[in-house]
């Protein structure tokens, strides 16, 4: 299976350490944000990294090259201006699946991954898509739904007891910001600047949305505080790796 990483954003609430360099590419314990999730795909057995971009993307290009040093191969999807989420994937899916959805083994299925933010879920859990779309209501996404953080205490969406995601009900989780996706669910769709939360919340009402509840770690890396937060995060797990401890 193939997979997408969204790294066009200009993140602006990173400024002004966004003002030279692509927030993906912004480090936490000596690594770029993105470098972690190259990892896990690379680990987890994905065959192929998308990488989108608009903002400062030259820089991507040549930090990420073609994905040798990371274990996967890296294909670059430029924007000349930015795409939004929806927008994004939809120019992209020549790069992540076969044109008719159904020609490649995965059947139209692909993972995306926003570039901003962190978290341990296992990418193996994703590999095992459902069966292609084949009446309207078949699946046409998958979300992993995390615990509220203090900054989204409301949350994004309802999980209900048999994996279901509605855009109501309670109680609300988080979206993590990484999803299973299915090329049907952006037919028809107009290209261009296009966000992907209305697509989604659409094919909610269709019952089409599943989800998964990760407790893990999760982090939008959304400020310098968080930012800095993860940073003293992952270098305490190194130093417990190392066999030393952190103030």
């Amino acid at each position: 299976m193939n997979a997408m990483i969204l790294a066009a954003g200009k993140g602006e609430r990173m400024r002004p350490l966004t003002l030279t360099t692509p927030k993906p590419l912004l480090p936490a314990a000596g690594k770029p944000l993105i470098g972690y999730h190259l990892e896990r795909l690379a680990a987890a057995g994905f065959r192929k990294a998308v990488i989108n971009h608009a903002w400062l993307g030259e820089q991507l290009e040549q930090a990420l090259g073609s994905g040798a040093s990371y274990g996967i191969p890296i294909v670059y999807s430029a924007e000349t201006t930015p795409l939004e989420t929806a927008g994004g994937i939809q120019q992209a899916l020549p790069l992540l699946c076969a044109p008719d959805h159904t020609a490649s083994g995965d059947r139209g299925w692909f993972v995306v991954i926003n570039g901003d933010i962190w978290c341990d879920f296992d990418l193996r859990q994703l590999l095992t898509p459902p069966p292609a779309p084949a009446t309207a209501a078949d699946t046409r996404a998958l979300l992993v739904l995390t615990d509220n953080p203090c900054h989204n205490p409301e949350g994004d969406f309802f999980l209900s007891a048999c994996g279901r995601v509605g855009a109501t009900g309670q109680p609300r989780l988080t979206f993590t910001g990484i999803s299973l996706l299915h090329a049907s669910l952006f037919d028809g769709l107009e290209p261009g600047h296009q966000p992907l939360a209305p697509l989604l919340r659409a094919a909610m009402q269709r019952g089409q949305v599943k989800g998964m509840h990760h407790r893990g770690h999760w982090m939008d890396i959304g400020t310098p505080q968080r930012l800095e937060a993860l940073d003293q995060l992952l270098r305490g797990v190194q130093g417990e790796h190392h066999g030393t401890t952190t103030a």
